[in-house]
């Protein structure tokens, strides 16, 4: 068995990637692929590093699309081979008339949530303006929602399954940039990146409203690195590129901005 104490060491997420080394527990038992639900993004961050550092094991995740927030992770024995096929995915068009009343994400999700599904069994929901929603979800769910999902908001709605290649995925704008900072804090390489004044930063940090790594961060003064990913709630991602020191000691920062 897995050394779960060992494993669970530290990390954020206890409860959840307790659940994750049981089953990577019946994957090694039964020899076969077992795959988790689909995982927010800080847990799926948290356990890949964990599990990477296993023989015992081996993993793949994957939410449907390349650039997806939520995922499955499917897992195996390390002698076993194991590829894409093996983390089951299904996707849903739900399409009515939005026009006259818009709904969001959270609009999709809770009249999702409101048929007795739990969030873990859904993925990304790709709102698709006036014409409704794509929505990613664990394959034993398709006939019940297609049954079920019938209304979001006061729209009626047609829910049906669609294959992953026919979803409507916009792959997001980059914009690269450079800065030059006198130091690697939070607040003052994300409000060069996302073109916010370092007070408007430090307060959005000071609400849990950014992610570092998926990881909320309360901290202003928190120190990034090369590789770092950020998010600001309502604004995107930024990610940390190649980071140089100058001839004046401060720091020359390679960003990139998703919008």
């Amino acid at each position: 068995m897995l050394p779960k104490e060992e494993i669970l060491r530290g990390v954020e997420n206890r409860e959840e990637i307790t659940r994750v080394i049981d089953i990577a527990e019946q994957a090694i038992k039964t020899w076969e692929t077992v795959c988790t639900d689909f995982l927010s993004p800080p847990v799926a961050v948290e356990a890949q590093d964990k599990f990477s550092l296993l023989t015992e094991i081996q993993f793949m995740v994957w939410g449907g699309y390349p650039q997806a927030e939520r995922v499955r992770m499917g897992i195996t024995r390390a002698e076993l081979p194991l590829d894409q096929s093996q983390v089951p995915i299904a996707a849903l068009d739900v399409s009515g008339n939005f026009l006259f009343d818009t709904a969001n994400h959270r609009d999709f999700l809770g009249a999702i949530l409101g048929t007795g599904v739990v969030r873990q069994k859904v993925g990304d929901i790709v709102v698709l303006g006036e014409r409704g929603a794509q929505i990613l979800v664990v394959p034993e769910l398709v006939s019940f929602l297609e049954a079920n999902l019938n209304q979001v908001r006061s729209v009626p709605v047609k829910t049906r399954e669609i294959g992953l290649e026919e979803l409507k995925i916009r792959p997001p704008k980059k914009k690269e940039m450079t800065t030059v900072e006198a130091s690697m804090r939070l607040d003052a390489v994300g409000s060069a990146a996302f073109g916010m004044s370092r007070s408007k930063m430090a307060s959005a940090i000071a609400q849990g409203n950014v992610r570092v790594n998926w990881k909320p961060i309360t901290q202003a003064s928190h120190s990034l690195q090369e590789g770092d990913l950020i998010a600001v709630q309502g604004k995107g991602r930024a990610e940390i590129g190649e980071v140089s020191i100058t001839k004046k000691q401060r720091y020359r920062v390679q960003l990139t901005r998703y919008v």
